[in-house]
């Protein structure tokens, strides 16, 4: 039986850090490596990193060698659900929908986005980044015969949640929502926010502060 890993909201943050990080390392021809190789290379704390690797590693290190960079690779993936292709759709493909659309990257995540809907008739039927473009009203049947487990909203707000029940009713079980609203959904239905506004806000914030340090140091 599969030992289940809880994670996190900070170790999913870092997790895909480590990844990049240990791909980089096998294509330098890298075997094995430690915490605090990690710890150095991420400028994260190597008791943090330690606890993260115990958390998903599936074999124990190698005493003054470290764990197979290989070996973590594969239980990331695994912990992360890369390893399980899901397919995607985008509803709603105006410049937002049609870059993610358009991207090509997704399958590093274990996803797969396979059309997107749309209610605008300059792009309904179109194709971009070899991913067609369906008619919104085409969604029921539509969706289940593309076998999409995931919905990515990009509509405006007024209509996010008609069209994430509408996801919901089209047998879709996780939500990527970029809406800016909170949606009410059932228990069983997974939903994950991108609120660009609190992003933005940050960076501001940030920008702010280091202006304040600068003009400080200035004096």
């Amino acid at each position: 039986m599969e030992k289940k890993v809880e994670l996190t909201k900070n170790q999913l943050a870092r997790l895909p850090q480590y990844l990049a990080f240990f791909k980089k390392c096998v294509d330098t021809g890298l075997k094995y490596i430690n915490a605090s190789i990690i710890s150095t290379a991420l400028s994260l704390s190597e008791e943090q990193v330690r606890k993260d690797i115990q958390v998903i590693s599936s074999v124990s290190g190698v005493p003054n060698r470290g764990r197979e960079i290989k070996k973590l690779i594969a239980d990331i993936e695994r912990v992360l659900g890369f390893n399980n292709t899901n397919n995607a759709v985008i509803v709603g493909c105006g410049h937002l929908g049609l870059a993610l659309l358009k991207y090509d990257g997704f399958n590093d995540y274990g996803i797969e986005i396979v059309g997107g809907f749309d209610n605008d008739p300059n792009v309904i039927g179109k194709e971009f980044g070899n991913k067609k473009i369906y008619d919104i009203h085409r969604m029921l049947g539509k969706i289940k015969e593309l076998n999409a487990l995931i919905g990515i909203v990009t509509v405006p707000s007024e209509v996010a949640q008609k069209i994430t029940d509408n996801l919901i009713s089209c047998g879709v079980e996780a939500i990527w929502n970029f809406s800016g609203i909170k949606l009410k959904v059932p228990s069983n239905i997974i939903v994950s926010d991108v609120n660009m506004a609190i992003s933005l806000s940050e960076l501001s914030h940030k920008l702010y502060m280091q202006k304040i340090k600068e003009n400080n140091n200035g004096k």
